[in-house]
C-alpha cells in the first residue's frame, strides 16, 4: 500500500539526456513512476531508449513529449500525466538549452529561446501542477538552475540570467506555499558534461572550468 505521504510517481522535464536522464534512472531505480518528458520527435529516440533501459531494470515510466515553453503543450502534458498516473508527487523543472555566444554575438531569438526554455517552462509546469498539489496538500517541487548562475560565465549570459531567475523564482514560490505540505527547493549543479555542451568550443569550457 502506497503512503500518502511518499513520492511514488515524478515528472522529470528535459529527461531524454544528460542530468534529466541521470535522474530518471535514479528514481525509477528506487521504485518511483517516472515520466520521462521530451521536446520534440527528434528527442523521441533518446527517451524511448532511457525508457527501455529503466523497464529492462525492472521500473516503471512513462513517454510525455512537449514544448515547456508552450503553454498549450504543457497544459496537455499534464493533462495526459494525470490521466496516466492518477496523481503526481513530485515535479523537477530540468529541461534546458545552452549556446556559447558573447552578448555582442548574440541574437534576440536565441536569448529569448533560452529565456523561454528555462524559466517560462519552470513557471509553465509549476503553474500546472500547483491546484494538484493543493488539492492533495502534498507535493514537492525541485527546479535545476546551475553554479554558474553564481558565478556567471563567459559566453553564457542568457543561460546564466535564466538560471538565476529560477533560483529567484524557488525563493518566492517557497514563500507562497510554506504552510503546506508542499516543498519548494532549488538545486545548483557544477558544470556538467552532457550532450547539452557538446559544440561548446573548448577555448569556452576551459574558462568555466577555471571559475
Amino acid at each position: 500500500m502506497e503512503d500518502e505521504y511518499s513520492v511514488n510517481t515524478i515528472l522529470i522535464t528535459g529527461a531524454s539526456s544528460g542530468i534529466g536522464e541521470g535522474v530518471a534512472k535514479a528514481f525509477a531505480s528506487t521504485g518511483v513512476r517516472v515520466g520521462i518528458n521530451f521536446p520534440t520527435e527528434k528527442d523521441r529516440a533518446g527517451a524511448e531508449s532511457i525508457l527501455r533501459d529503466i523497464v529492462d531494470n525492472g521500473g516503471k515510466g512513462d513517454l510525455f513529449k512537449a514544448d515547456v515553453s508552450s503553454e498549450s503543450e504543457v497544459i496537455n502534458m499534464f493533462d495526459r500525466v494525470f490521466d496516466r498516473f492518477g496523481h503526481l508527487d513530485a515535479l523537477i523543472n530540468n529541461a534546458g538549452v545552452a549556446k556559447a555566444s558573447l552578448i555582442e554575438n548574440t541574437s534576440l531569438e536565441d536569448w529569448q529561446r533560452t529565456l523561454d526554455i528555462h524559466l517560462r517552462g519552470t513557471f509553465l509546469c509549476t503553474k500546472s501542477v500547483l491546484p494538484h498539489m493543493y488539492e492533495r496538500n502534498f507535493g514537492k517541487i525541485i527546479n535545476t538552475a546551475s553554479q554558474l548562475a553564481y558565478k556567471g560565465a563567459p559566453a553564457f549570459s542568457g543561460y546564466t540570467a535564466a538560471k538565476g531567475g529560477i533560483i529567484s523564482f524557488t525563493r518566492s514560490l517557497a514563500l507562497e506555499i510554506g504552510e503546506r505540505l508542499i516543498n519548494a527547493n532549488c538545486v545548483a549543479p557544477g558544470a556538467t558534461m552532457t550532450p547539452m555542451l557538446e559544440d561548446v568550443p573548448e577555448s569556452v569550457l576551459e574558462d568555466i572550468r577555471a571559475l
